[in-house]
């Protein structure tokens, strides 16, 4: 395991974790955290956004059951098409 995912291992008690909140607040100042936040969740819903339309693009691009479904009732007519034509020419062979 890397370095990196060592650190991520790690689990972060109540300790670490207010001592990480109080140095961001002595860095950053009480008036700008909320600024932060703020950039933060519109850095995340952005993201989201994003990931959204890569999603709708990918689902866009692929086949829709609809047309597969269509392409299905279309091979199934010419299907018929065929065995009636079939039973024409039984028919007019049995006439004859």
């Amino acid at each position: 395991m890397s370095a990196a995912g060592s650190i991520l291992a790690m689990s972060i008690g109540g300790g670490e974790l207010f001592f990480v909140l109080l140095v961001i607040l002595l860095f950053f100042g009480s008036k700008n955290i909320p600024d932060m936040a703020r950039s933060f969740g519109k850095g995340i819903r952005e993201v989201r956004h994003a990931t959204e339309q890569v999603k709708r693009e990918i689902r866009d691009s692929v086949p829709v059951e609809d047309e597969k479904l269509e392409q299905a009732r279309e091979e199934l007519n010419e299907a018929r098409k065929v065995m009636e034509q079939a039973e024409g020419a039984v028919k007019r062979t049995m006439n004859s």
